[in-house]
């Protein structure tokens, strides 16, 4: 596909740059908060954690599927997260054979902690934005992910659905 016919190459030169940058960046941060170390978490753990408090208890394989990832990977994420005891794992109410992950108690704040350091973090990152351009930006990094996991979908590569907000 000539990409030229979407734009100018320039543009899109600066563009995947700017991706770039902000995957290594978040990634070296990992976006830990207001410069606040103990409160920075492994991106794993932290969509697993948010989707548990998002869609409650639930089993490995539903798990896997709402993350779009493999069972045995959330198994081995989950591991250190029930170890740390962060998520506890239960029997499943009607299937006693099943288990059941969900946020502990620690868990919940813990997460709450890192959330609100996070939101801390882009309130002084955008802190000279106006709402429209907070908004704006929401608005096309939803639509950019969006796109990825389309693109991901048909290249046939597991995806989730869109991550929750936090």
């Amino acid at each position: 596909m000539d990409m030229t016919i979407f734009g100018d190459t320039g543009l899109l030169d600066t563009l995947q740059h700017e991706v770039a940058v902000f995957a290594r960046r978040a990634e070296q941060t990992r976006l830990g908060g207001a410069g606040q170390v103990r409160n920075s978490m492994d991106r794993a753990a932290y969509l697993l954690l948010n989707r548990l408090d998002k869609e409650g208890p639930m089993g490995v394989k539903a798990l896997a599927a709402s993350m779009g990832i493999d069972s045995s990977t959330v198994t081995r994420q989950v591991a250190p997260l029930v170890d740390t005891g962060l998520v506890k794992r239960t029997s499943h109410p009607e299937d006693g054979r099943a288990v059941v992950l969900q946020l502990s108690p620690r868990g919940q704040a813990r997460l709450n902690e890192v959330r609100s350091s996070r939101r801390q973090l882009m309130a002084e990152l955008t802190h000279d934005w106006t709402p429209e351009e907070r908004e704006a930006f929401c608005t096309l990094l939803t639509r950019f992910n969006g796109a990825l996991s389309a693109r991901q979908s048909a290249q046939g590569v597991p995806v989730a659905e869109s991550e929750p907000a936090s």
